[in-house]
Parts: C-alpha cells; sequence; structure tokens
C-alpha cells in the first residue's frame, strides 16, 4: 500500500467523523443487524435470480438494481479494488448510522485500507459486543474476495446499496435500488 493510498484512506476517514458529528442522532437503527422495513434475510432456494455486484475503488457497477416488490434476489459480490469495500442494502438513515460503527472499527484496528484484521475483529468483538460484521444485509470483502447476500425485499421503501467504509460513501460509492411493483 503506497503513501497517498494511506493519505486518501486518513483523509476519508477524517471527512466521515465530520459528517457523522455533523449529522447528529438519527431515529433509525444505528447498528448492525435491524432490518426493519427494507425487507429481510431470504432462503437462497427461493430467490428468483441472481445479480452480479462488482465493486471497484469507490463505485459499484452495477450503480442500480430494480427489484420486485417482495422479491428474493441472490447478490453475488466481488471486489475487484485495491481497497476493503462493503455491500450493504438499507436506507440513507441505516448507513449514516452503520458509519459510526465502521468508524469504531477502523479505530479499534480491524479495519486496515485493504485488509480484515480478524484478530482484532473477535477482540473487538468480545470487549464491545459487535465488531465481527455478519449481518445478513451485507458483506464486507478484502480485495480480490468474494461473498453474497440473499435478501427479500419489501413492498415499499426507498432503499440504496453502499459503502460504509470510512470515505467511500462520501466519495460516491453507493447505488440505488428501485423497487417495481
Amino acid at each position: 500500500m503506497n503513501f497517498s493510498c494511506l493519505s486518501r484512506t486518513a483523509a476519508g476517514a477524517a471527512f466521515t467523523v465530520a459528517a457523522v458529528l455533523a449529522a447528529g442522532p438519527s431515529s433509525a437503527d444505528m447498528g448492525h443487524g435491524s432490518s426493519k422495513g427494507v425487507g429481510h434475510a431470504g432462503e437462497a432456494a427461493k430467490a428468483t435470480r441472481t445479480v452480479e455486484i462488482v465493486m471497484h475503488d469507490n463505485f459499484y457497477e452495477p450503480e442500480k438494481v430494480d427489484v420486485k416488490a417482495g422479491e428474493t434476489v441472490r447478490f453475488t459480490v466481488r471486489n475487484n479494488g485495491e481497497l476493503v469495500h462493503e455491500f450493504n442494502i438499507g436506507t440513507a438513515d441505516m448507513h449514516r448510522g452503520h458509519q459510526k460503527e465502521m468508524m469504531m472499527m477502523v479505530e479499534h484496528g480491524v479495519l486496515e485500507p485493504d485488509r480484515i484484521n480478524h484478530e482484532a475483529a473477535k477482540a473487538m468483538q468480545a470487549d464491545m459486543g459487535h465488531g465481527m460484521h455478519n449481518d445478513p444485509n451485507s458483506v464486507l470483502l478484502e480485495p480480490g474476495k468474494s461473498g453474497e447476500v440473499v435478501w427479500t425485499f419489501p413492498e415499499d421503501a426507498v432503499l440504496e446499496f453502499a459503502c460504509n467504509v470510512p470515505g467511500h460513501y462520501e466519495a460516491g460509492m453507493q447505488g440505488q435500488i428501485m423497487i417495481k411493483h
């Protein structure tokens, strides 16, 4: 990892802290795992289709996904970037809350620019009750890795998918989920 990449990551992290502090509290769930109003974990056997998501450094391909109300979709997610990235389904408020937790993961050494420190994640889990990043609406991937999210969408919601690694959302790493009736 070169110095300029680390500098950009540090600048992005500082920007995220400022944005989070300016945003203040939200009525949305501030933690991992809650999916109230945004759907729920789906069963792979009930998925009607598979959508491939490719993560690059600070953008997704595709940037928009259309789903049907009530549809269960399997997302296969691949990180083609040089940095750790996340694919997370939620509302803008949920992402703002989750960004605080992701910042804590950076502060506790769990998230490094290009890797996930699993030992630090275990320590954070033991100390604080979270740190493992294992929610059904999200996958956090190191460069070159792949994962999967199976999700059943609600009848109506304003949703997006986003990377909540500090600085990435603000840099434009987000996409739209359009629910069709």
